[in-house]
């Protein structure tokens, strides 16, 4: 019992990262039903110990063929994509909702405000555009206007940033991070001499591009 709930865990794991890294909330409805169909295949072979494994493993083994199968579909038909992953819907369009648009995708105005809200929007007629994605997002595009001013729009030249590599966590050396980040063990061990602290000091250390460390030390 212990063994097959295991298997079947790990089995799940994998599904679930062939499927990529979105929430649930962006997923596309064909792998919705994915994820539900082997949960369920899963959950038979879980609770009844006299079920072979093989009985779960192998339906599990088509669904994930098929979604390959469509996913590679979708990647070359246009078709095929609308079909299953439907298309964008603009729900508001130069300020105005669109209440046939809002039927079609069954979103009330109480559910769309509040979406609005979620993205400092207080006031639709602010809004050009807002459109639903297929994977149940709300993109929302105010007027230029109505959109915060950038560095470039107040002629101001922002300091460039970098990207930090930790080379330390919890106490570890990431050595592949270090290599990535052009360093080494002995420039490691330099710099915490220089803060003068051993390697089980430090909860999280960073350095970025332009040899910026930072150090967290563990308390």
């Amino acid at each position: 019992m212990l063994i097959r709930t295991a298997v079947l865990y790990l089995i799940l794991i994998f599904v679930i990262r062939f499927l990529g890294k979105r929430q649930i909330g962006q997923m596309e409805p064909s792998e919705v039903v994915v994820t539900m169909v082997v949960a369920d295949l899963a959950a038979t072979t879980m609770q009844d110990i006299n079920e072979p494994i093989l009985s779960s493993i192998l339906p599990i083994g088509a669904v994930l063929l098929m979604e390959l199968l469509l996913s590679t579909l979708s990647l070359n038909s246009v078709f095929v994509r609308k079909l299953l992953c439907g298309k964008p819907v603009i729900l508001i369009e130069n300020g105005r909702f669109i209440p046939k648009n809002m039927k079609k995708t069954r979103i009330t105005v109480d559910e769309l405000t509040a979406q609005l809200r979620q993205k400092n929007v207080m006031d639709p007629s602010r809004v050009q555009y807002a459109i639903l994605e297929t994977g149940g997002n709300l993109s929302v595009f105010p007027y230029p206007e109505e959109q915060p001013a950038t560095c470039k729009d107040a002629g101001i030249s922002p300091q460039s940033q970098y990207l930090p590599f930790s080379v330390i966590s919890d106490g570890r050396i990431c050595h592949d991070n270090l290599k990535k980040a052009g360093k080494d063990t002995t420039w490691l061990h330099r710099q915490l001499q220089k803060e003068k602290l051993s390697l089980r000091d430090v909860f999280y250390m960073t350095v970025d591009e332009d040899n910026t460390v930072t150090v967290y030390k563990k308390k």
